[in-house]
């Protein structure tokens, strides 16, 4: 090949070598991997764009919110009560609430609701912060669990409801099987298209904000409120702003949880989740977009990873037979992640990965 037509090719950074890569890879996975690994990835999408979210508001803002389950909730519950029939609620005909409407109108609706409660939680969070607003979030939590174990009609209680399969241009993300290059399609596989969609569509939404003016404000906010608000910056407009779209993240994110896990049940929804999205990006890495990514698959797998290899793995084992429960030992170790990040690596995984020195204050490092 001539130089002039390697010069070109040489001209592109390796990162875009490296995401071309990625991408195939991604969209290749479903023609070969099983309905577990399939299901695995799609709670790490889902837990992904929760993340990022939760990162707009916490890492690049600095409100603290601990009620983070309570949108997903939402836009979980949201979701079954826009798509299920009237009278059978995707429920099996137990009488619950349904509009029954087409399935992609009720996810963005469900998307929408999640925003609008965030936007009526907007005024407290514009008068808290800190410790108070993370205690005032986190009474979200409560309040929506007793909603959801007590509201049959709506959530179908303790028991939770079915997920309405959604619908898009005339393809079912359901069990009944498509076959693409001779190799069925499940709702697995279907759904993992769309999770990569909607995940990369979140991730550059957030990206673009970062980068962008209101970016710039936001982290003038985290660093110095007053200060901001006397350069110009309108501080309660940006920070109820922010709760909105963090809500709205959260709610696609509980839409996305809710087709995968194919029923919605209220005990999912509880402080332990709001616990692990915070996790997330602290081991990832506050205000990165990135590093909500890398922090949501490593919580998300971990406790998977430890369910599927449990046998061969010292002190872990199914639940009840003695030994350390999968899911307990996952929090241990995310537990003592989050520790080992906050001492010795501040920056979080991907900061540390790409070799980047972080830096909180204009001459500080950290």
């Amino acid at each position: 090949m001539s130089e002039a037509l390697l010069r070109p090719l040489r001209a592109v950074p390796a990162r875009l070598y490296v995401w071309a890569a990625g991408t195939v890879l991604l969209l290749a996975l479903p023609f070969y991997l099983d309905r577990f690994w399939l299901q695995a990835g799609l709670f790490a999408m889902a837990a992904a764009i929760g993340a990022i979210g939760i990162n707009l508001l916490t890492g690049a803002t600095g409100q603290l919110s601990m009620g983070h389950a309570f949108f997903l909730a939402v836009g979980a519950y949201g979701y079954c009560v826009f798509a299920a029939d009237g009278g059978d609620g995707g429920g099996g005909g137990d009488g619950l609430t349904g509009l029954g409407l087409p399935t992609w109108l009720a996810a963005v609706l469900a998307v929408l609701v999640a925003g609008v409660a965030g936007g009526l939680f907007s005024p407290i969070s514009g008068r808290l912060s800190g410790a108070y607003l993370g205690i005032a979030t986190l009474a979200l939590v409560f309040i929506g669990q007793h909603v959801m174990f007590n509201a049959h009609d709506l959530t179908g209680g303790a028991n939770g409801r079915d997920v309405p399969p959604l619908s898009l241009f005339g393809l079912t993300f359901d069990d009944r099987e498509l076959l693409v290059a001779a190799v069925p399609f499940g709702s697995a596989e279907k759904l993992w298209y769309a999770g990569l969609v909607l995940l990369l569509a979140g991730a550059l939404f957030a990206r673009g904000v970062l980068r962008g003016r209101p970016g710039r404000a936001m982290n003038a906010i985290r660093d110095h409120r007053i200060a901001a608000g006397v350069l110009g910056v309108p501080v309660a407009r940006h920070r109820a702003a922010v709760f909105v779209l963090s809500s709205m993240y959260a709610g696609l994110a509980g839409v996305l949880l809710a087709l995968v896990f194919q029923r919605t049940v209220p005990d999912y929804f509880g402080i332990v989740l709001s616990l692990e999205y915070l996790a997330m990006i602290v081991i990832g890495g506050l205000g990165s977009v990135a590093g909500a990514v890398a922090g949501a698959v490593f919580v998300s797998l971990l406790p998977q990873l430890l369910t599927r290899y449990s046998d061969a793995l010292p002190l872990v084992s199914a639940p009840g037979t003695g030994g350390i429960a999968p899911g307990e030992a996952s929090r241990y170790l995310y537990g003592a992640a989050v520790v080992l990040v906050v001492l010795f690596l501040p920056g979080g995984l991907v900061r540390v990965a790409a070799g980047r020195r972080v830096t909180t204050h204009p001459g500080e490092e950290r």
